[in-house]
């Protein structure tokens, strides 16, 4: 679990809470009046702690599956970045064989040699030659407008250039699913610090011996719950 508020360490100041007000109640005789406002008090400080503890159980289960999550989508990324990097490597070796291909023709054409320019040509690779073949349709011998050689060409396709696009698009979606996991486990842990607020509140208020401030601090404690339940409800669920 990321570092924050614990359901356990809330469950501890819900058991000091409580033997701190049963003995406050044992050594303390205060006015009727008092005695209702104090019982009423205490009972707001057990809801409120009580509801942290649900809190913090809540947000430290999502930030931990936020944080796996991220975790699993930068892994993810990583890998297919280096299958595109390993299919983008593959296409640049068939690009260097293809043109190394087409200078062999063009030599047997410049040398005026039929056998050698014919057997060069079948040497293409399979799936150069529809290039190879639109490009010679073009008459790139008479017509100036005509590309400079068939790699210039829409029927040229290399299948691993394509892959590798497709692989790198999906890593850098991947990589930004990542980075926005971790920021929403980023905001869950940034909870707790607020939950964590909360508790400290609650358990130092009820150990004043002024009411004035006891109430005060109470008052805080919960206009910092409403403001806890308000963030928790703008962040997404765990995932699944």
């Amino acid at each position: 679990m990321p570092e924050g508020l614990s359901a356990s360490e809330v469950g501890k100041e819900i058991a000091e809470h409580r033997e701190h007000a049963e003995h406050a109640g044992r050594d303390e005789h205060p006015a009727p009046g008092h005695a209702g406002r104090d019982r009423l008090i205490s009972i707001i400080e057990a809801l409120l702690l009580s509801v942290v503890a649900l809190m913090a159980a809540w947000s430290g289960y999502s930030a931990a599956k936020w944080s796996t999550e991220s975790s699993l989508s930068l892994s993810n990324a990583s890998s297919a970045r280096s299958d595109a990097s390993a299919d983008q490597i593959e296409a640049t070796q068939i690009r260097t064989l293809d043109s190394v291909s087409f200078n062999a023709v063009e030599g047997a054409y410049v040398a005026n040699n039929v056998k050698l320019f014919n057997l060069t040509v079948k040497r293409l690779r399979a799936g150069y030659r529809p290039a190879f073949n639109a490009w010679l349709a073009t008459h790139p011998l008479k017509n100036p407008n005509a590309p400079a050689d068939p790699s210039d060409m829409p029927q040229y396709v290399i299948p691993q250039q394509k892959q590798a696009a497709v692989l790198t698009a999906q890593a850098n979606a991947l990589f930004t699913a990542g980075e926005s996991a971790a920021g929403t486990a980023d905001k869950y842990v940034r909870l707790t610090v607020l939950l964590a607020a909360v508790l400290f509140l609650v358990g130092i208020g009820s150990r004043f011996p002024a009411r004035s401030a006891r109430y005060g601090l109470i008052a805080v404690a919960a206009g910092l719950l409403v403001v806890s339940v308000v963030q928790l409800l703008g962040l997404p669920g765990p995932p699944s």
